[in-house]
């Protein structure tokens, strides 16, 4: 009885682990490729899997953060900005914008005057 536990329990971490390497994006996979993980958790059922879990894929960022796991409405939710704090960024972009036109005509002005003498 035991060993069909153990079994079962090897076979549904292998198969967990496997679906996992398979679905998983590339940019979260550490340390090797897809396809070498998955040799190695097929070639080594059990310590292939454990260290597919432990080692093998980033989990540093939450997967869900309220987005429903969409990666798009994650960026979108990190991206947005209230309307008082886009208006002060667009501020800030039209007053860096002058002053570069300001610094490229003055520059223009003082290239024509060392011209002139």
């Amino acid at each position: 009885m035991f060993q069909l536990v153990l079994t079962v329990g090897s076979l549904a971490l292998l198969i967990f682990a496997l679906v996992d390497v398979i679905t998983s994006d590339s940019w979260k996979i550490r340390y090797l490729d897809k396809v070498s993980w998955a040799f190695i958790v097929i070639l080594l059922p059990l310590i292939g899997s454990i260290l597919w879990l432990v080692i093998g894929k980033h989990r540093d960022q939450p997967t869900d953060c309220g987005t429903f796991g969409d990666p798009r409405r994650r960026e979108a939710a990190v991206r947005y900005q209230s309307p008082e704090e886009d208006a002060a960024a667009v501020e800030r972009e039209i007053e860096f914008h002058e002053r570069e036109a300001r610094i490229r005509r003055l520059e223009a002005e003082l290239k024509a005057k060392r011209s002139d003498s």
